[in-house]
Formats: structure tokens, sequence, C-alpha cells
């Protein structure tokens, strides 16, 4: 049995003030027992709007920013999961990076982003680069293998099914889920339709207001809501396990029974 946590909160751009907050959640969570602590996407700097200031506070993976998620997962022997921004020096541009480190202080996976949000009114694209498409990083906690990905991927269902055809049981999934027409119901609808399809567990952290919807949860195989925050700023943790995924495996095996396979476009 796993212990999982989704912090939710709303980063500023004050990237020390992140790091405190994110602190703050990691000890809560590591507190009420968490194995695995789950922070929004943009954790380590967001500004209104996705512009050159997150090229300039942009750092590389061992810049401060991801030294500081380290200390805290080496100090309260979880893994943290959070979303930085990775450097790209004199390109403009940076990456929408996700990392994942151990209790150790390591890095033990990263996803960088692979749709950019060029939509309800928004263009990422003209300062962040879309990470190249390679084989999935996981890593293990307890049987379960975890998997990344960020935000508007959400969208595009064949990126968590690669996740998926690399191993992975739980898929931890960041975002700043911006709030605008019908966009909570399609979060929460999106997030369930990939536990069910993909029949695994997926957390899903969020962003609160100003910059995010909220709404941050845990789902389970079969699509059930089993831990979930609404809009305020906070930890909830839920309680995860490779029988339950066998279970809903063994009832609902439509992994087994697909004819279709991913390939990239």
């Amino acid at each position: 049995m796993v212990h999982v946590a989704v912090g939710q909160f709303a980063p500023g751009e004050d990237k020390l003030a992140n790091l405190a907050a994110a602190g703050e959640l990691v000890t809560e969570a590591a507190g009420n027992g968490a194995h695995v602590v789950l922070l929004p996407e943009y954790a380590m700097f967001t500004a209104p709007r996705v512009d050159h200031r997150f090229v300039e506070a942009a750092e590389p993976l061992d810049g401060p920013f991801t030294a500081g998620l380290a200390r805290l997962a080496r100090d309260h022997g979880v893994h943290v999961a959070a979303g930085v921004n990775e450097a790209l020096p004199g390109s403009g541009h940076f990456l929408n990076t996700f990392v994942a480190i151990d209790p150790r202080g390591e890095v033990t996976a990263s996803y960088r982003k692979l749709h950019l949000y060029d939509a309800f009114g928004a263009t990422e694209s003209e300062v962040v680069r879309p990470g190249e498409i390679e084989p999935p990083q996981t890593f293990t906690v307890e049987g379960l293998t975890f998997g990344l990905q960020t935000c508007y991927d959400l969208r595009f269902p064949e990126v968590t099914r690669r996740i998926v055809d690399a191993g992975a049981d739980v898929l931890l999934l960041g975002a700043e889920w911006v709030p605008g027409p019908l966009k909570e119901d399609h979060w929460v609808t999106l997030a369930r339709a990939r536990a069910i399809e993909n029949t695994i567990y997926i957390a899903a952290a969020g962003q609160n207001a100003p910059t995010g919807a909220g709404n941050s949860m845990v789902i389970d195989p079969m699509g059930v809501r089993i831990a979930a925050l609404g809009e305020e700023t906070g930890v909830a943790v839920a309680r995860i396990s490779a029988k339950r995924v066998a279970e809903v495996r063994t009832k609902n095996p439509a992994l087994r029974l697909r004819r279709f396979t991913v390939v990239p476009n």
C-alpha cells in the first residue's frame, strides 16, 4: 500500500516563496503518511501570462529550485514530483519540465511537456519549446510504477497510453489548469477518462486561484475520485495499491483487448 498526496497551491513570481510554500505542503503530506507528494505544474515560477518572465526565471535541472525540492525529499523521506522551468540558454525559450525526486534527493524521472497550450486564447509556444518524443521515464515505489505528465497533454489520450505501455500503474499529472468556460468540467472528465480507459490511478495536482482552477484529486482505476481538494491551498492523501490495479484489470481487460497501438505523428 502506497500513500500518494496531491499538494495544491498558487505559485507566484518569487521562487523562494514558492519553494517555502512547497515545503509546507510536503511537510503536511509527509505528516499524514504520504510516500509520494505531487505538486503542480510551474511550481517553481508562475506569472499571469506565460511570457519572457518564465524564460528569465528558468534554471537548469541541477539549479537551486530543484536542489530545494531534493532537500525536501531527503528531509521527509518521500518522493517529490513538481513542475519546473528548465533553462535553454540563449534560445529565448524554456522547457516546461516535470521532475520526480526520490528520498535520497536524486532525480529519478523527468518529463518535458509535449503539447503546448496554444488554445483558449493562450500561446505557450511563444516561449516554451516542446519536449522531444522519447521513451517515457518511470520510477517504482513499493511495487507500483509511476509515470509523469503535464497539464494540456491530458487532452491527448495517446500521451497517457504511451506512459501506460511503459509500465505505469499510476500517472502523476501536474497542471496549471487555467480557469475558463467549462474548464473545471473538462479537467475532471478528462482525468477520469484517462484513468478508466487505461485502468490506472491518476493523481492530478493543479494550481488554485488566481492562476488555476484547483480541483486536485486522486482517481482510482475505475474512475472513482478517492481523494480531492476544492479551491483552497492544501493537501489530499489517498491510499493506492498494486492489488487494486490488478483487480480492475481483471474486471476490465481493456489494455489486453485493444487492437491499436500509438505511434508518433
